[in-house]
């Protein structure tokens, strides 16, 4: 880009441009004549609660508000990870048929067909599935003064919940929210009759909010069943077991319908800003049950709460992942410690972020093509993008025919894609349309980073 574009998009800034904290406010606002429903609110601790950075206005439009799409994230400037004490609930099974035995061959894969009484009562599936739930404990290394030294030592930062999902070679897996770990010096996880153990974190992925860790698996003897979020419908029962406020009312049960489906709720992450697919649910979610199962009827996990809206006068607005898309996650936690996504080695901001006249005058863009899709501002070299001819100054507007509205929908369009898979990209350089193929190959993959 020359400096007279520069400079001008540096005139217009003010008129044009969506400043900083506009650029890090929730995608997902919902508004009617009266009412502004805030940003959702992730709460994985019960204690310790990590204020969210405050982001500062830019002074020039493009390089601070630059995403760089390295190792698989984007980076947006200063992104910030403000999580508070964390939504509700976690779960178990409803009897024999549903609640496996842990000698049983259940996997991290495993979907069921239930064919448990539908007419099972909530306290039936609640005692069923209880010796699967867990309380998660984070403790972190902080630093102490006195007058004669300088020190750490390891404090309790808050508690989550989790369930147990598989035993398997001695050890007993649990999955539960990143949040609920992210930043442990230490993990420790309570079992329902009050046993504590050191946990091992397996794996964790921040934009996803999941974790799988590993406990020793003596008298373990039940596991919990995934079931198919997919055929759930709106207005179903729904059953939510976790420890709200922390172990002290650990074992809590609560009962509420699925409210709605396929909900996408915009948060920061420790790895940048993320759109997650989510259940909505009215069951009472509290801070210290992130990372705790959702239930239905036949007592089979169907999401994992993670999100809760906190707002005064605001209530019953609780969000969890939904089993099929956990599974996916915690599968590849297990196998590998980590997720590896694709990398196209391109710094990137959204279009509707840039000034118009810049849009019109060095871009091309007209009509439709306003204000949508990915601009590229520069592209790393020996990169896929490099290889595949993408130049500064173009704008992705679509991947295999999707159409890239904005940064979200250019990593959510890469992130369901494999090793050695092509992508077609349709760009817009200078006022002309242009596609692209892009190859990914192994070298591709890597682990999200800043």
């Amino acid at each position: 880009m020359n400096n007279d574009n520069r400079n001008s998009f540096d005139n217009d800034r003010n008129d044009d441009f969506i400043s900083g904290e506009n650029e890090q406010q929730n995608d997902a606002q919902y508004h009617n004549n009266t009412t502004r429903y805030e940003k959702p609110e992730i709460t994985p601790y019960t204690k310790a609660e990590k204020p969210s950075s405050s982001v500062k206005k830019r002074k020039h439009w493009l390089s601070p508000v630059i995403g760089g799409l390295v190792g698989g994230a984007l980076v947006f400037g200063a992104s910030t990870a403000g999580y508070i004490p964390d939504y509700d609930t976690l779960a178990s099974t409803a009897n024999q048929n549903t609640v496996q035995a842990a000698d049983s061959n259940v996997t991290a894969s495993t979907i069921a067909n239930s064919s448990v009484d539908q007419n099972s009562t909530t306290a039936d599936i609640a005692e069923a599935v209880m010796p699967t739930i867990v309380g998660v404990v984070n403790y972190q290394q902080q630093p102490t003064q006195s007058a004669w030294s300088q020190a750490e030592q390891e404090v309790q930062a808050g508690t989550g919940s989790g369930v147990i999902f598989k035993k398997d070679n001695g050890s007993a897996y649990i999955v539960t929210n990143n949040h609920v770990v992210e930043g442990a010096s230490q993990v420790k996880i309570t079992l329902h009759d009050g046993e504590e153990r050191e946990a091992e974190i397996v794996g964790t992925d921040p934009l996803t909010d999941l974790a799988v860790l590993k406990i020793d698996d003596k008298g373990i003897d039940k596991v919990s069943e995934f079931g198919q979020s997919s055929e759930l419908r709106a207005g179903e029962k729904v059953i939510a077991i976790g420890n709200p406020l922390g172990l002290e009312f650990s074992g809590t049960v609560t009962e509420g319908i699925v409210s709605g489906l396929n909900r996408t709720i915009t948060v920061d992450t420790s790895a940048g800003p993320w759109q997650l697919n989510v259940l909505q649910t009215d069951a009472a979610i509290n801070p210290g049950n992130s990372g705790g199962p959702l239930l239905n009827t036949s007592g089979q996990v169907i999401g994992i709460n993670s999100l809760k809206i906190k707002q005064a006068g605001v209530e019953g607005l609780g969000f969890a992942i939904p089993s099929e898309d956990v599974l996916p996650i915690v599968n590849e936690l297990m196998e590998n410690g980590e997720i590896q996504r694709p990398t196209l080695g391109v710094k990137i901001l959204d279009v509707s972020q840039i000034p118009q006249n810049f849009q019109k005058n060095t871009l091309g863009l007209f009509g439709d093509t306003l204000n949508n899709g990915v601009y590229v501002d520069s592209v790393q070299p020996g990169s896929t993008a490099e290889k595949a001819g993408l130049q500064s100054q173009d704008v992705i507007v679509a991947i295999n025919d999707k159409a890239i509205e904005g940064s979200f929908d250019l990593r959510r369009a890469l992130y369901t894609v494999d090793a050695g898979e092509v992508l077609k990209l349709k760009l817009i350089r200078n006022g002309d349309t242009v596609t692209v193929d892009v190859h990914l190959s192994d070298q591709d993959m890597a682990q999200p980073e800043l």
